[in-house]
């Protein structure tokens, strides 16, 4: 059975205070539900991850990392590398979210070599695609999600991809009026199993977790989350807001 998985990105929001409080407010929504089978992440901004992990302390939540830069180390002013994350305890980083493409132009090729170090230092990742607008209107989405996924990810051997999670954003759908149905979210999230049965084989396929990030809310959650091929969400601005992020929670 694949993991279901909810995972908060905060993206640039909360300090240390606003980061220790939600968490603390999250520990006590979530003791009442049973996640069994599910893991709950939360991913802070860089400066308060230290603090978030000492506040998830003794429970159900993980804490992730937004973003890693491929190198070692070196002349990267601003960037943070593998070691630095493994040396405060983080596991896992998100990678390829549609604003890093967007905003900070990283491409299939940089994504690949972030996933290469993500694998050799043991990590795991959270890899992030999806379409734009103009490519789900030209039908050309699924040409563009094969593409994303084969050239950052398929040249890994079988065996890495017991540390991928796959996340699907339909950019198109994210803050521009238009509308992801939950059938949508299952056709594309079926497809993406389908290119890496085809590449790897239906054991690598079946058991990838594949999570949706197109603007997942309580009120639509459980439907999305009852589709076969949904493994879970990444949720970006209900995450935000504790009675939100659990009741998505509550739903898968």
């Amino acid at each position: 059975m694949r993991t279901k998985i909810v995972a908060g990105n905060w993206k640039m929001n909360n300090d240390k205070k606003e980061s220790k409080k939600l968490i603390k407010d999250l520990k006590k929504a979530i003791k009442k539900e049973k996640l069994k089978n599910t893991r709950v992440i939360v991913a802070p901004t860089f400066v308060n991850l230290s603090a978030s992990l000492k506040a998830a302390n003794d429970s159900a939540i993980e804490v992730v990392a937004q973003n890693m830069h491929q190198a070692k180390n070196g002349a990267y002013t601003g960037e943070i590398s593998a070691d630095m994350l493994k040396a405060i305890g983080i596991k896992t980083v998100i990678l390829g979210h549609s604003e890093r493409r967007t905003y900070f132009n990283e491409t299939d090729e940089s994504l690949a070599a972030k996933v290469d170090a993500i694998l050799e230092n043991d990590l795991e990742t959270i890899f992030c695609f999806g379409e734009l607008l103009e490519d789900r209107k030209s039908e050309n989405h699924f040409a563009v999600v094969e593409s994303q996924i084969s050239n950052a990810l398929f040249h890994l051997e079988a065996g890495a991809w017991k540390s991928i999670i796959l996340a699907y954003e339909p950019v198109w759908a994210i803050g521009t009026g238009e509308t992801a149905s939950a059938e949508q979210a299952q056709e594309m999230h079926a497809f993406i199993r389908s290119i890496v049965a085809k590449k790897y084989n239906q054991e690598v396929a079946d058991a990838v977790s594949i999570l949706y990030g197109g603007s997942v809310k309580p009120a639509n959650a459980e439907e999305i989350f009852s589709k076969p091929d949904v493994d879970g969400g990444l949720i970006g601005g209900a995450a935000l807001n504790v009675d939100d992020f659990t009741g998505i929670i509550k739903a898968i």
